[in-house]
């Protein structure tokens, strides 16, 4: 059955993109009123040089001996790409998934991530701003726009990129300051959502060696993405501190919205120094600031367990994929301080701000170049959720605030000899902190005893994270001929992470459960004082056939951080390996080539890898009991095969194809895992493993890891009308079939689905204007990018009568169009 599906899938990607190229080909040859020429459209056809910086230098893609995908400025601009979110929705292999609470998103590449869960957990798909590392989840929230280029690095990068890329890079380049007087006014609506937004730019000279560039960006969101269909409830609370037991009835409204209400605002500025010949000076500065009206919006009730497919929690909800949710404000009483940290109006939200500082010096010298990049960057998030997002009598009301900073320094040296051997060698500091409060209530029951700020609280947590990163790192290259070159490095980190976590209250009811330690007795935390030491070598051979073949081959290893999962609970009597872990190692091998044909109007490139990765790091999240547990997975393995094109013929100018074909494998090896919440004996939970209640995923699947992936799309311009140009792109995305659980649950199950993105734009000649409408998700089709296991549902796990938990997604967005005009200096 699942051949059958898969195969109805390429059928109905090819059925797509056949409209595409039917739509592209008719408007090359239709009977519009066309001039022959035209300033805004190239009169030759053929492939533009893509520039890259894979190997912290400027090369051409085609040169470059990593499997990536590039997209331009210009592409940025096209597609509407400013987020990571937008970002994966029109890249095959690269999935992800906004959460709620912990790290706040679930990246994955090849089917390698970690769920969002623990706050202590970093991505394996490392993201870089300007060489600048940003490794926690939290980076969603960046608003990407302006900028020169994004480059997604594919396979293990730890010899350029540092710590925590054992699946890939995303490496985004902001745009930097000209020479001449440019600038740009923007003004944009989204229908879908009620959304406008304004931008813009202005660039130039201040003096002969000083440039600037200032850039800014708002938009506030009126409407809805996702509809609310939560019903009003009556909850019921228990005073625990009553004789009697007194119980009170709250209202507990749905929540207003809307969803997500989005309201951004980003400001960039860049000051460019070239203090002579040699020496360039850069400094840049950003602000983001980003409220989303609402929480958890895109958690979607997916899956069921119940044969009627109703909630466990509330038997008038039923489950289906769909952009519904159901998310409610907190209880009557709970908000306005209630529970510390909530809005006076009851309303969930998520605040995200952040600012960053960045200085770079460039030298370049006959014999040698010298980069430094030296970074500060914090950023502060915070939210409060009335999460009931199946609008269940039980309840969770919470509110979170984190903060995290991070300073660092990179220094690179790298020869210039004329000889065959030249060499690299490179520092790394970073010094970071973060620290982690939450309020909580996941039962219906207060302490009227306690004091004011805890008697509607059933606990509060409060962790820190002090970490340090060294590193050293080096690479020779030896031209062993004229056309082959060989290429051996490696980095050296050591780092080291203190931590510690509390419960300063815990309610009564759950003290038996929950683990409550004295705030004012430092002795009584958690804590964690961790140290790490690795190794990371390279090895990769390139042989470039001709200026227009390139055959290469590596191997390569990569580190991910291990750490401590400070938003974890402390159970009474469970192991302090519930909250520390240990680092996640990969290693392996690709090979392939990069060709470019047919007198520059086709690129044909090919890569195959197999990769190994010990100690993946997986966060379970147990549905009864509210326990978090980050641990490790034995080992997983990818292994697949990568095909991409580009094609601009000569005799159609404007014209641009493109398109993706992967395959790729991603199984565990080995892993005995905790049971999903309510996994019966029958679907594998064993009595025998992890005290009574473990599986064995070996050869199972990881976490969003569809097998086949492809894209499709193209770009067409030619002249209109005399005065204008006009364009027109598409571009189709498909992705198999996948788990989104890392755990196995059978119904975290995501089918097979097509995206389809497109845009048309008309400019005048002269460069000033220009007319766009934007088509994101046109298909407006639901997926999903991660799941959890419903609060409070899920029985008897490890029995013969058991039932699964039920499935919340975490939703990708739906459809969006957007309207934009543009004015350039």
């Amino acid at each position: 059955m699942r051949k059958i599906q898969l195969h109805s899938g390429v059928r109905g990607f090819l059925r797509g993109t056949g409209v595409l190229l039917t739509t592209l080909l008719g408007i090359m040859y239709g009977s519009w009123s066309v001039a022959q020429t035209s300033d805004g459209v190239r009169e030759s056809g053929g492939l533009e040089e893509i520039v890259v910086t894979a190997r912290k230098r400027v090369e051409s893609a085609q040169d470059v001996p990593v499997s990536l995908t590039a997209f331009s400025g210009e592409m940025v601009d096209r597609y509407d790409l400013t987020s990571l979110e937008k970002l994966s929705s029109s890249t095959p292999e690269f999935n992800v998934g906004r959460a709620s609470n912990g790290s706040g998103a679930q990246i994955t590449l090849r089917g390698i991530g970690s769920q969002p869960t623990s706050i202590g957990l970093e991505q394996s798909t490392a993201i870089v701003v300007d060489g600048v590392y940003y490794g926690n989840g939290h980076v969603i929230n960046e608003a990407f726009f302006d900028l020169e280029r994004v480059e997604l690095l594919k396979g293990p990068q730890a010899l350029f990129f540092g710590k925590n890329a054992t699946a890939g890079v995303v490496n985004i380049t902001t745009a930097g300051p000209s020479d001449t007087w440019d600038g740009m006014v923007r003004a944009g609506y989204e229908v879908n959502a009620d959304q406008p937004s304004g931008e813009a730019m202005i660039t130039g000279p201040l003096s002969d060696t000083v440039s600037f560039r200032l850039a800014g960006r708002y938009s506030k969101m009126n409407g809805d993405l996702f509809n609310n269909v939560a019903d009003p409830i009556d909850l019921v609370t228990t005073d625990l501190a009553s004789p009697t037991f007194a119980q009170t009835t709250r209202p507990q409204l749905p929540s207003d919205g809307p969803f997500p209400g989005t309201e951004d605002l980003v400001l960039r500025g860049t000051l460019k120094w070239e203090a002579t010949e040699q020496l360039t000076l850069t400094f840049k500065a950003g602000y983001n600031e980003v409220e989303d009206r609402s929480n958890a919006y895109n958690y979607v009730p997916i899956a069921c367990a119940n044969p009627d497919g109703t909630s466990q929690t509330n038997p008038l909800v039923s489950c289906s994929k769909g952009f519904n949710i159901r998310q409610p404000g907190h209880p009557a009483g709970f908000e306005n301080g209630g529970v510390p940290g909530t809005r006076a109006d009851g309303q969930p939200f998520n605040d995200y701000k952040s600012r960053t500082f960045t200085g770079i010096i460039d030298y370049d010298h006959d014999d040698f170049s010298f980069s430094s990049v030296t970074n500060y960057n914090k950023h502060r998030n915070k939210w409060g959720l009335g999460f009931n997002v199946e609008s269940a009598i039980a309840f969770t009301t919470s509110t979170e605030n984190t903060s995290y900073w991070a300073f660092s320094n990179e220094n690179r040296i790298e020869s210039k000899f004329d000889g065959p051997i030249n060499i690299m060698v490179g520092t790394y500091y970073q010094d970071s902190k973060r620290e982690y409060f939450q309020n909580g209530n996941f039962a219906p029951f207060t302490d009227s005893s306690t004091s004011a700020q805890f008697q509607n609280l059933a606990y509060t947590k409060f962790s820190e994270t002090d970490g340090e990163t060294v590193a050293v790192f080096g690479q020779v290259t030896w031209d062993v001929l004229d056309d082959l070159e060989l290429a051996v490095g490696a980095r050296y980190t050591r780092e080291t992470k203190d931590s510690f976590l509390n419960h300063p209250y815990i309610i009564g009811a759950f003290q038996g459960l929950f683990l409550q330690l004295d705030p004012n007795n430092p002795a009584t935390n958690l804590v964690a004082d961790q140290s790490f030491n690795n190794m990371s070598p390279e090895a990769t051979i390139r042989y470039k056939w001709s200026d227009n073949f390139m055959i290469y081959g590596a191997f390569k290893t990569a580190y991910k951080s291990g750490g401590f999962s400070g938003s974890a609970f402390i159970i009474n009597g469970a192991p302090a390996s519930n909250v520390a872990f240990d680092p996640e190692k990969a290693r392996g091998f690709e090979a392939g080539f990069k060709s470019t044909l047919l007198d520059n109007q086709l690129r044909f490139n090919v890569n195959a890898y197999r990769y190994k990765f010990d100690s993946l790091q997986v966060d379970f999240f147990d549905s009864i009991t509210f326990q978090f547990i980050t641990t490790n997975a034995g080992s997983a393995r990818t292994t697949g095969v990568e095909t991409s094109f580009e094609y601009a013929p000569n005799n159609v100018p404007g014209l641009n194809l493109f398109g993706a074909l992967n395959y790729n494998k991603a199984r565990y090896i080995n892993f005995i895992a905790p049971c999903y919440g309510g996994q019966s004996i029958q679907a594998g939970c064993d009595t025998t493993l992890l005290g009574g209640f473990g599986q064995d995923l070996g050869g199972s699947p990881t976490a969003v890891a569809p097998k086949v992936t492809a894209a499709f799309g193209g770009n067409y311009e030619r002249p209109f009308m005399d005065k204008f140009t006009m364009e027109i792109g598409a571009n189709a995305r498909y992705s198999g079939s996948y788990l989104g659980s890392s755990f196995g649950h059978p119904l975290s199950g995501n089918g097979d689905y097509i995206s389809v993105d497109a845009s048309a734009r008309l400019l005048t000649n002269d460069g000033h204007w220009e007319f766009a409408i934007i088509g994101r998700n046109l298909s407006n089709n639901f997926h999903i990018n991660g799941v959890l296991d419903a609060p409070s549902t899920g029985t008897g796990t490890g029995t013969a009568t058991a039932l699964a938990s039920d499935q919340l997604g975490y939703a990708a967005n739906p459809r969006t169009v957007k309207l934009q005009v543009t004015w350039r200096y």
